[in-house]
């Protein structure tokens, strides 16, 4: 229903034209781009659609991930990210090529994982998280691992429960810490470029970024013990 209502929703922005689904969470294809957009993007200022699916196609795994990171939800990052492209589509025409396409797109998701957050927050009174509730993670990965063959049960369960911890810890951040440590240690973004989403000096960033690594390391020191 999630999926349906995202492509009935472009295919009215559309004419008709419809994008593909988002990947299963963790799949082994996913790249970063390189900064090779504007070709498509300035095709998809003009109105073409299928210059605009092939951003899609080339960037929604790794807005997924962030997403997923930032929320610890597959479904709800698969909103965000969805509402991320529609957002983007209806504001292309906006984007004056000032930075590269993947941190505008970025700097969307961001957005809408800062609203859905806030949402979230407020209507949960706020309540805090703690390291011993499970992880909201999918269960697609694992599934999708073991149908192909590639890792044993133990191994691809082995790795769901690693993944998990780690991210009760990334979702136990304060919103800022969170935000900083994703866009650069897992999504690997420069100082720059975070600067640029978040508005901040590069100091501030890499003050910010210390900050949440040291964070992390004292979650994982509660779930796992000596880290070394």
């Amino acid at each position: 229903m999630r999926k349906a209502r995202w492509r009935d929703s472009f295919a009215t922005l559309t004419g008709g034209n419809t994008l593909p689904d988002i990947p299963a969470q963790g799949d082994a294809r996913n790249r970063i781009i390189g900064d090779d957009d504007a070709g498509f993007v300035a095709r998809s200022r003009q109105g073409d659609t299928e210059a605009f699916a092939v951003l899609v196609r080339r960037h929604q795994k790794k807005m997924f991930n962030m997403a997923c990171r930032m929320i610890g939800d597959y479904d709800e990052a698969c909103d965000i990210v969805q509402e991320s492209f529609i957002s983007a589509y209806r504001a292309i025409g906006n984007f004056r090529g000032d930075s590269r396409f993947s941190t505008w797109l970025g700097g969307i998701v961001l957005n809408q994982a800062r609203n859905h957050l806030r949402q979230k927050n407020a209507r949960s009174g706020n309540e805090e998280i703690s390291l011993d509730q499970p992880a909201g993670v999918s269960e697609k990965a694992l599934l999708n691992t073991i149908r192909s063959g590639g890792e044993s049960i133990i191994e691809c369960l082995e790795k769901k429960e690693l993944s998990a911890k780690i991210q009760v810890c990334i979702n136990a951040l304060d919103g800022e810490q969170r935000e900083v440590l994703v866009l650069r240690d897992i999504q690997e973004y420069s100082y720059e470029e975070i600067g640029d989403m978040l508005k901040l000096p590069e100091g501030t960033v890499k003050s910010r970024l210390f900050r949440a690594r040291n964070a992390l390391k004292e979650g994982l020191l509660k779930i796992f013990g000596d880290l070394r």
